[in-house]
């Protein structure tokens, strides 16, 4: 038997739109901007084939669509994510086993992130909520309320040298044990019909989804720590955009939370996604990073190297998103937990930098193959 059944023109027909969209991205600036998105599409249509084809809402598993490999949403470079597909009225049993992660949260959202509109929360908590034996394991179960779509995990490590990885599964009683439905042509039509659909649609949300937040603030601010669009009761955050010359750098000064597991700093390009954290240090959590004795932590954000430890790169890009995050939070936190903001000529960086921390570049070398380990000991693609 041979034969095209052509059922893969629909996804032929989305990468040809998508790279349009990318190669006419409006925020291009250089040749290093348009090869990062041409590395940006190939994550989307990775990200559009695991969301139509790795899934069966039958047979449900967690899957990971954002990773290093697959950045999407201004991805935090201390988190691993999965998400699994339900189907309403149906119960489903979650099990695992808690790792030491700072925080691990679950969180279901109804409808979907589209260029116009974002996913509404339905239900969300962390696993302070949960019954965990003493061997780290635990269960709970969930049945689907109308308009849930998706429950999503979060593993946030702050960090990352220590913190060890859990492990994480979900089944339906109601299905578990029966076969997988064999193959059709109908059901892979629709699958690669699907991912078409998906690949151009994530493309546009996250051209849009900055605008509703980042870069709806001044150039260069960050906000008073709020509630995150779409996230957790005990998560805050502190969202901005940064535009910098190459003689000029940020200072971002933030007091160190003690009142919560996790906090971190990073920086992020046009594209919304996180830059190379894996070489590069683009971010920092509060184990990462350097406090000064007057419990506050200064991280400078420029091109060039101030020979300091909280420096985080700009890798290129002269302008960029910028995200603080708590999470696991034990009380609310009000604008004196938030950071300030001040731009000054690179040259004088450290004359506002009270405890400058100096590093060498061979101990800044230290630093990130540190970060390279860690993140292939951590991450999973």
């Amino acid at each position: 038997m041979s034969g095209s059944l052509g059922l893969t023109k629909p996804l032929q027909d989305a990468i040809a739109e998508a790279e349009e969209l990318i190669a006419n991205a409006p925020f291009i600036r250089t040749e290093q901007d348009r090869l990062e998105g041409y590395d940006y599409l190939a994550g989307r249509i990775r990200m559009a084939m695991q969301t139509a084809f790795d899934y069966d809402l039958e047979r449900p598993l967690f899957v990971n669509p954002t990773h290093q490999f697959s950045r999407q949403g201004l991805d935090n470079p201390d988190a691993i994510y999965f998400n699994a597909y339900l189907r309403e009225g149906v119960e489903y049993v979650v099990r695992g086993r808690r790792g030491t992660s700072a925080d691990l949260s679950f969180q279901v959202m109804g409808g979907a992130y589209t260029a116009t509109s974002a996913a509404t929360s339905m239900l969300a908590f962390d696993d302070r909520e949960l019954d965990i034996a003493e061997d780290g394991t635990f269960e709970f179960t969930y049945t689907a309320e109308p308009g849930a779509k998706t429950l999503i995990v979060r593993e946030v490590f702050n960090d990352w040298d220590t913190e060890e990885r859990g492990v994480l599964w979900i089944e339906r009683p109601d299905t578990l044990g029966r076969p997988a439905k064999p193959l059709s042509q109908a059901t892979l039509a629709k699958k690669y019909e699907v991912a078409a659909r998906a690949l151009t649609s994530s493309i546009q949300t996250w051209f849009a989804f900055p605008h509703f937040f980042q870069y709806e603030e001044p150039v260069n601010t960050l906000t008073a720590p709020r509630s995150t669009p779409g996230g957790l009761a005990s998560q805050r955050s502190s969202i901005g955009h940064y535009e910098l010359d190459e003689d000029q750098a940020l200072v971002i000064t933030v007091p160190e939370c003690t009142d919560c597991a996790y906090q971190a700093v990073q920086i992020g390009s046009d594209w919304y996604v996180s830059t190379d954290y894996e070489t590069h240090q683009t971010s920092l959590t509060k184990a990462q990073a350097v406090t000064d004795p007057d419990g506050r932590m200064r991280f400078v954000v420029s091109e060039r190297d101030p020979g300091i430890a909280n420096w985080l790169e700009t890798t290129g890009h002269r302008t960029g998103a910028m995200m603080l995050r708590w999470q696991r939070l034990e009380r609310d936190l009000g604008p004196e937990d938030g950071p300030t903001v001040e731009v000054v000529p690179f040259d004088s960086v450290r004359d506002h930098l009270p405890h400058p921390a100096p590093v060498t570049p061979e101990e800044y070398a230290a630093r990130i193959a540190a970060r390279t380990r860690s993140v292939a000991r951590r991450m999973i693609s």
